[in-house]
């Protein structure tokens, strides 16, 4: 036994030695790693709230347990189904909208042979991954105002009406996608840019003599060297079905389009900030969060099935 340990300590050293000789790329990632261990991993010792009768002045350890108390509420509640659909709808439409854009982005600049074109084109496409959700919501408001915005005035120069397209719940859902593609496109096309890169160039030379154009290289070598990168950003992005972020739509909505914006986040964020109700938030956050795991597994399995390809 103590040859087997000290075997087993003699073949651990040369990796520890490699990982002392690498402490810079560790020091380096230890301010990422600090972050979520703090911020997302520490928290969820606080979701016990959700299964107690929580107060300020009570606290976490001397709240009475309740057990299913506020997630009964919650299904029960006339708003439950108004959210889940408002929620899946949103995050389902986006992904399907929104999803196919960075990938014909990155084909495009694959394409380009014009190198100064293709570097411009690049930089503008990616610029307004740069600007907050702040700055992108009042950009949409302005530009959809119906007083001053530059919509307004396209409208009324070719004889139509302007309307207040923002208070109007037919339109949300387009504004949230449309604003979400222009801003997000250009940095989601730099990982298929860079799975790009990954594929060998033999692949096009016989593709060349064959008499493969340009359309038909794209689609039997371009595309299913892409496919692993692909369905892993799938994944990845069909767990936010239900994760839709509530910035935006909180700065986007207003009680006029509660019937097609109220989600799960934003509905969190009234009963928890402003309502004080905080278990019941922490059980609606807690579904939620919980249906986002349940989408990512089902998606991974469907992917490793369909293309051998997946996270885990």
């Amino acid at each position: 036994m103590e040859r087997q340990a000290g075997v087993a300590r003699h073949r651990h050293r040369p990796r520890l030695r490699k990982a002392l000789s690498q402490w810079q790329l560790y020091l380096i990632l230890l301010p990422g790693a600090l972050f979520y261990l703090v911020f997302h991993y520490v928290p969820l010792g606080g979701l016990v709230i959700a299964f107690k009768d929580y107060g300020l002045w009570t606290g976490i350890i001397d709240s009475p347990w309740v057990g299913l108390k506020h997630f009964q509420r919650f299904f029960s509640s006339p708003d439950f189904w108004l959210l889940f659909k408002n929620t899946f709808m949103l995050g389902f439409s986006s992904l399907i909208f929104s999803f196919p854009f960075p990938i014909i982005l990155a084909l495009l600049l694959n394409e380009m042979r014009f190198n100064k074109l293709k570097r411009f084109t690049q930089t503008v496409s990616y610029l307004p991954t740069f600007l907050s959700v702040v700055v992108v919501c009042s950009m949409v408001i302005d530009l959809l105002s119906p007083q001053n915005g530059m919509l307004a005035k396209v409208l009324q120069a070719f004889g139509f009406a302007p309307e207040y397209y923002i208070t109007d719940p037919r339109y949300f859902r387009a504004i949230y996608i449309i604003s979400g593609i222009w801003q997000t496109t250009g940095s989601g096309a730099i990982i298929y840019l860079a799975s790009l890169s990954n594929i060998d160039t033999q692949l096009y030379e016989a593709a060349d003599m064959d008499g493969c154009g340009r359309l038909r290289k794209i689609w039997n070598v371009t595309l299913p060297g892409m496919l692993p990168t692909i369905a892993i950003m799938f994944i990845i992005r069909s767990g936010e079905i239900l994760r839709v972020g509530y910035e935006k739509v909180l700065l986007l909505y207003n009680p006029a389009t509660y019937s097609v914006a109220d989600i799960f986040a934003t509905y969190v964020y009234r009963q928890g900030i402003e309502g004080q109700n905080y278990s019941y938030a922490a059980a609606v956050g807690l579904f939620e969060s919980a249906v986002a795991f349940i989408i990512v597994i089902a998606s991974n399995q469907v992917s490793k099935k369909l293309n051998e390809t997946s996270l885990w």
